[in-house]
């Protein structure tokens, strides 16, 4: 069995705001490492942000669905039930039941609105809608156009640079692993991992399945290593073990962390504050053989 050997480095840049200048971004930092065959992994959330494809929650208005959702299925479900089922952290449960019923009801609205009821059932990143590392009540939207932008920078930052990079945009949603299966909750992966929503991560939480972020996109270089599934999720693995959690892990360790009033009260400037890396490079090594 071939075991891949990698090197990375996380790439820090200011703060991606709606409307930045994400190519000009790319290209500055990757710029003095960047070499022929190297892999570009990009945040999602952090292209979503750039890009505008962002929403704000506290303008949907709670249908009794979402309030329902809010202060039974996510306090009680989750908080006493689904939560043990799927190893959740001891805080993580206690937070979940006190859910907070006005911000949760606007969210889950959102959710029911762009993701739909299956999604709404997640206890987090429904339908691979995000609310971290973002202020106020703002969520980011998956890409709808992933390959198109994976396949774009690419060609950018090969004419810019005469450089041949892999381009690979990841989701910190899990994309499980069980034998020769691969399913994920994020709604449009990369070929050869299976969607199935809310109950890949039911089922794949549940048993302790392995579990990876999931690449979105790949747009591989037009000279260069290309990789299989497992190769690319194990790079999506490591750029995000030197990504790190920005502001924090979820909405409560984000606010407390940038002493906000509120969950929903984190500004632009607090999140200036906190270094930011939303592009990691990571470089293919010599593979080596396992024995046995």
């Amino acid at each position: 069995m071939r075991l891949l050997r990698l090197s990375a480095k996380a790439l820090q840049t200011p703060l991606w705001l709606p409307g930045s200048d994400y190519e000009s971004l790319i290209l500055e930092a990757v710029r003095p490492w960047l070499r022929d065959g190297d892999f570009i992994v990009l945040s999602q959330k952090a292209l979503s942000v750039a890009l505008g494809n962002i929403i704000d929650e506290s303008e949907y208005k709670p249908s009794l669905m979402a309030k329902f959702l809010a202060r039974f299925w996510m306090r009680i479900g989750w908080g006493y039930f689904l939560g043990y089922l799927c190893h959740l952290k001891p805080t993580t449960i206690l937070r979940l039941r006190a859910y907070p019923l006005q911000e949760g009801s606007h969210h889950k609205e959102a959710i029911l609105r762009h993701g739909g009821f299956l999604h709404a059932l997640r206890h987090a990143s429904e339908g691979g809608i995000d609310v971290v590392n973002l202020p106020y009540a703002y969520a980011a939207l998956p890409l709808r156009n992933a390959q198109k932008i994976a396949e774009g920078l690419r060609d950018i930052i090969l004419r810019e640079t005469g450089k041949h990079a892999t381009v690979i945009i990841s989701d910190t949603d899990r994309t499980f692993h069980w034998r020769s299966l691969y399913f994920t909750t994020v709604r449009n992966p990369i070929k050869g991992i299976k969607p199935l929503g809310f109950f890949a991560y039911l089922i794949g939480a549940s048993l302790k399945l392995k579990a990876r972020p999931t690449p979105v996109a790949v747009a591989f270089a037009m000279e260069g290593p290309s990789l299989p599934l497992d190769g690319l999720l194990e790079i999506c693995f490591l750029a995000e073990r030197l990504r790190g959690h920005g502001a924090g892990r979820d909405v409560w360790e984000m606010a407390e962390r940038l002493k906000a009033r509120g969950l929903t009260k984190v500004t632009w400037d607090m999140l200036r504050r906190i270094p930011h890396y939303p592009i990691v490079l990571v470089r293919l090594r010599r593979a080596r053989r396992k024995r046995g």
